[in-house]
């Protein structure tokens, strides 16, 4: 599985249960806006102290290939500062990722396995990846002895993009997310699923989105050496044989409904995507509903003159553009071309038809 786990004590701490579970027997070397109110819950050491008697069991998942590596040196510089302020506490696994859905694998086993915390260390890709491992066969994943999950998702952005830590007003500052962990404060979060509840589910944490946007991410993902330019190479590309198309459209299981010459349709659980464009700004991961904005009859050159207002999130009011909060989505086209793109999280998911919906306070955060 890729981890090394560390207990780190001033003096000799007992051995942790997942000291001896398949998380580390099995560990192998390789190389190398205003944020929403979130409602305190509770704290991942237990009575708001870190004095609790039972070391805690953090698995920090990192993808080493994450940023064109940069995300692998990054993480071996954090590591000094993070065990200086969670060692002395906690059980500490790194757990190295080999290639696409293995952070999904990590952490599956590690949240049966009674992990106290599973952390993404990456960017939204290995965030997206973790969090679709907190479910199976459309159930949450629940440790061996208690049939329960209590592990909370936490987060150190090390990536090429950190769009949902904007939605909390987080700075892209690994110390400070490692402060928020040492904190250990943890509030209920909610997750978008995508598909039939009769059908495999995906899920997201972030925002997910239809035809322009999701096919200039799919592009995008190909410039990733360019670190926040390759949304711009993404867009460019996309852009070329774009057709506006008109979508049929359910929300919250009502009726059908035509939308004309859409341009993009972005549903999301978070406010920002793109590199920091505030695509949903009145999105809260806490509300149990999606913010959906869609974008009609845009041209090129209509970019160019709103890109602006996409970013700071004041598109709302531009003719063209409308929003709704809703807590299920159904998308599908009229022409039948099944060419229209879907993502989610940055994450290219295949082409329409797709149904979406709120899964409300489905995960515990550390924030």
């Amino acid at each position: 599985m890729g981890c090394y786990c560390y207990q780190m004590a001033w003096g000799r701490a007992p051995p942790s249960p997942m000291a001896n579970s398949r998380v580390v027997v099995r560990a192998e070397q390789r190389p190398t806006a205003s944020p929403p109110d979130l409602p305190f819950d509770r704290t991942l050491f237990g009575g708001g102290s870190l004095s609790a008697s039972r070391r805690r069991d953090l698995v920090f998942v990192v993808n080493p290939r994450g940023a064109n590596g940069k995300t692998w040196k990054e993480w071996k510089k954090l590591l000094p500062y993070l065990r200086s302020r969670l060692g002395e506490h906690c059980n500490i696994c790194e757990s190295f990722t080999s290639g696409p859905s293995h952070a999904t694998d990590i952490t599956r086993e590690s949240i049966r396995e009674g992990a106290d915390a599973v952390i993404a260390v990456g960017g939204d890709g290995t965030l997206h990846e973790v969090v679709n491992g907190f479910f199976w066969a459309g159930k949450p994943i629940t440790n061996h002895d208690t049939a329960t999950c209590s592990t909370a998702l936490g987060l150190i952005p090390l990536g090429t993009g950190s769009d949902f830590a904007r939605t909390f007003g987080w700075k892209n500052d690994p110390h400070d997310a490692v402060d928020r962990i040492a904190k250990g404060q943890r509030s209920q979060i909610d997750v978008g699923a995508i598909g039939e509840e009769n059908e495999e589910l995906h899920y997201f944490l972030n925002v997910a989105d239809i035809h322009l946007s999701a096919k200039a991410g799919y592009y995008a993902s190909r410039y990733k050496r360019f670190r926040n330019l390759c949304y711009v190479f993404g867009a460019l590309q996309a852009f070329i044989g774009h057709h506006n198309q008109d979508l049929r459209i359910k929300v919250n299981d009502g009726e059908w409904e035509t939308y004309p010459q859409v341009t993009a349709l972005c549903i999301g659980n978070g406010k920002f995507f793109g590199g920091g464009m505030k695509i949903t700004p009145n999105a809260d991961p806490c509300s149990g509903n999606f913010e959906v904005v869609i974008l009609q009859d845009f041209k090129w050159y209509d970019f160019i003159f709103k890109l602006h207002k996409l970013y700071n999130g004041t598109h709302l009011s531009v003719n063209n553009v409308s929003s709704r909060s809703v807590h299920s989505i159904e998308v599908d086209e009229k022409s039948g071309t099944g060419s229209i793109f879907v993502q989610s999280d940055g994450e290219h998911l295949g082409f329409l038809p797709r149904k979406f919906r709120v899964l409300p306070s489905a995960i515990e955060m550390i924030y």
